[in-house]
């Protein structure tokens, strides 16, 4: 409800706060910080008078609070902490809008709908500094997102200090990552958080309504700790340098009561640091094969009466449940951990779709949704040259917006046990921190739009209109986030020998396109796009997208002649089959940029859809080669290759499709002496019009892979 008139804020606004109320300070002092860091302006905070006023109220939600500002002031109003901060941090969006220290008159009453708002940081994977985690905690803290899931243990990594058990991070917490054969090694990576540090983290967190739930993976992605203690697992070797492998791996704890004893040890030290209700305990993708293989770990399994090592595993789930029960806190696990039955008290994290939320809440037990792919955020955004590295799903920012946290199959008394949800990012293929803020925002501001007040009918348009000055908010904050549902596109209709070309652009936001042909910078009074347009060879196609008068960023800017339409990126190609499509970093060189290779990484194949083939002479293809580096058990039996003609092998390129004519054979020596990017030229058989050319190569065996960076078809 809207007033008629404005609060001005300036130096003299002082901020008002209940003495002796240490969270209504803290929600001040947090506001202050905002607003200078936003609008440089510094305000007071006083136990006197002043016009900005924080008042503790019972009556409140948890999180509940009131804003009322009028032009005499603003009086933030809630029964706790979290009200109080959250009631602070809309403040601070009302005064960080499109008016500098301007806060409209308006009454807000607000509250969340979901108790579990909350964000998953994989730094098993890839290490994150601990200032980098205090800015994640800090965007989300403005976005009201309160859950940091801390994936600190997987196979590649173990990141938390345990001071029992030095080893642990000694030998785990660093590796050198994998390279293609030949190919230069790359320096050491890693590192790890002291305890002191994860204390620091937790109170930053705490103070921002953020609790940080810390994971400890078991049975399974336990490599890591068996490399350290390798008593810890079942005796099965450990392939040399698999800790820098990706994928599902083999190695899992055995079920001695020695490594119960060390697994306790570790909850023990971990509980010290986290004061969180919840503490997670992995319970995911455990093979079973070195169970089965282990005499000793069946000789139990036949001493405490479990046909299978599925009962195995709930009986592992469920002693280390009732330890954590015995110390006060509750275990929460993905999905898997419901097979065979689990402590009353666990919680389900869900997975593998929604199917793990509806069966733990028919079963009584509480859920948090985070389904993959939706609330996967190591997928990317889309397919163009902007995007980093990640999984080949394309997660665009409206898909996740339109999720729906709360099954149809669930009846009203059992959405009662769906606490709220959540969205992970693994960093498998997220190296840095800034793609990591990458790949979380704008994605991670529409989980929190969900979990807050979830209505019925989402509108996207409406939504985008409190993105893009949140975005604006956040920057100043530390925050470069994606572009990528804000960029433009083009699609070039070309067929030869024409001399024009038809350009389609899109967007995913929604918002108006402006273009120009003739090289200048789009304004808001440049031509809006509607329809494909007509452009002659060469033009300079430049668009962007208008959120008002402003360009958004991911601006389109490139060279629109014959050479461009006959030439296609790995992002333009598809992929002949689609069964495992990542987007892979270039292992060379150690240092500065590196190429991206989009492919299948079981049929690596590549499709140019409708290559306009007529007058082309040769065609180059630019290819890398990139380590198969992934435990994907008997499913590596199953990647076939034609047999090599040469000792290195050859690209393959069809017409017609993948069991078509060979027009063009493309040999790979020149690359296998290359560790980087090597363009290869070789004739190709003359066929008129547009056709589907199928690109694959011949190979031995999986490593290395090679991948397509790009393919031109030239008219030389």
């Amino acid at each position: 409800m809207e007033h008629e008139s404005s609060f001005v804020l300036s130096t003299s606004s002082a901020m008002q706060v209940p003495s002796d109320d240490k969270g209504a300070l803290a929600a001040a002092e947090y506001l202050r910080e905002l607003l200078s860091r936003s609008n440089g302006l510094q305000l007071k905070v006083a136990e006197g008078t002043g016009p900005i006023r924080l008042v503790r109220k019972a009556g409140f939600a948890a999180e509940g609070y009131t804003v009322e500002s009028d032009r005499t002031g603003v009086t933030i109003t809630a029964s706790t902490d979290a009200g109080l901060l959250y009631g602070a941090i809309t403040t601070w969006q009302l005064a960080s809008g499109e008016k500098k220290n301007v806060v409209p008159a308006t009454t807000i009453q607000d509250a969340p709908k979901f108790r579990w708002r909350g964000l998953m940081l994989d730094s098993a994977r890839h290490f994150q500094s601990p200032e980098f985690v205090k800015r994640l905690i800090d965007w989300m803290a403005v976005n009201k997102l309160n859950t940091l899931h801390w994936h600190l243990v997987d196979d590649q990594g173990w990141r938390l200090e345990i001071k029992k058990y030095p080893r642990l991070t000694e030998v785990s917490g660093w590796r050198v990552p994998a390279t293609a054969p030949g190919a230069p090694p790359l320096p050491r990576i890693g590192g790890f958080y002291t305890q002191d540090q994860v204390r620091q983290i937790v109170a930053y967190a705490a103070a921002r309504n953020v609790t940080i739930v810390p994971e400890i993976e078991m049975p399974g992605h336990a490599l890591s700790a068996i490399r350290a203690y390798p008593k810890l697992g079942t005796g099965a070797p450990i392939t040399a340098g698999a800790e820098s492998d990706w994928g599902i791996f083999p190695w899992l704890y055995n079920v001695d009561d020695s490594t119960f004893a060390f697994l306790e040890d570790v909850l023990r030290e971990t509980m010290a640091l986290f004061p969180s209700r919840y503490i997670h305990v992995g319970g995911d993708e455990a093979v079973k094969d070195q169970w089965k293989a282990s005499a000793s770990i069946q000789a139990r399994m036949k001493a405490l009466g479990l046909k299978d090592e599925d009962q195995l595993q709930s009986w592992f789930m469920s002693r280390i449940g009732k330890f954590l029960s015995a110390h006060g806190r509750e275990m929460i696990g993905w999905d898997e951990i419901l097979q065979g039955g689990i402590p009353k008290d666990a919680t389900i994290m869900s997975w593998q779709g929604t199917n793990g939320a509806i069966a733990a809440a028919k079963a009584g037990h509480d859920s948090v949704l985070s389904p993959a792919p939706i609330l996967y955020f190591d997928n990317r955004q889309g397919f163009s040259d902007i995007e980093p590295p990640g999984r080949g799903n394309s997660i665009d920012l409206k898909s996740v917006y339109a999720f729906d946290p709360l099954p149809s199959e669930l009846a009203p008394e059992q959405r009662k046990h769906v606490l709220g949800l959540q969205a992970n990012l693994w960093t498998e293929h997220v190296r840095t921190e800034d793609r990591f803020a990458w790949n979380a925002f704008p994605r991670a501001s529409a989980v929190a739009e969900i979990g807050w007040s979830n209505p019925p009918n989402r509108d996207f348009a409406n939504f985008i209109d409190r993105l893009v000055p949140q975005m604006e908010r956040m920057k100043t904050l530390g925050l470069t986030p994606a572009a990528s549902a804000f960029a433009v596109d083009a699609e070039l209709d070309y067929a030869p020998p024409a001399k024009t070309v038809a350009i389609a652009l899109k967007s995913q936001s929604g918002l108006p396109i402006r273009y120009t042909l003739d090289g200048s910078v789009p304004t808001s009074a440049s031509a809006l796009y509607s329809a494909p347009v007509a452009a002659p060879f060469p033009t300079r196609l430049r668009a962007a997208t208008f959120y008002g008068d402003a360009p958004s960023a991911g601006a389109f800017d490139r060279i629109v002649d014959e050479k461009s339409v006959r030439t296609r990126g790995d992002e333009q190609l598809r992929t002949c089959a689609e069964k495992v499509k990542l987007a892979l970093e270039d292992d060379f060189p150690a240092q500065g940029l590196r190429e991206v290779f989009v492919m299948d990484i079981f049929e690596p194949c590549w499709i140019f859809a409708q290559a306009p083939l007529g007058g082309t002479k040769h065609i180059a293809i630019d290819v890398g080669q990139v380590p198969f580096n992934f435990q994907v058990g008997k499913d590596k039996e199953g990647i076939h290759f034609r047999p090599p003609a040469t000792p290195e092998g050859e690209f393959e390129v069809r017409a017609g499709g993948c069991e078509g004519d060979v027009v063009a054979t493309v040999p790979l020596a020149p690359a296998a002496v290359n560790a980087g990017v090597t363009r290869l030229i070789a004739p190709i058989a003359p066929r008129p019009g547009r056709e589907d050319l199928c690109i694959s190569y011949t190979a031995r065996g999986v490593d290395p892979l090679w991948a397509v960076n790009r393919v031109e078809l030239l008219a030389e």
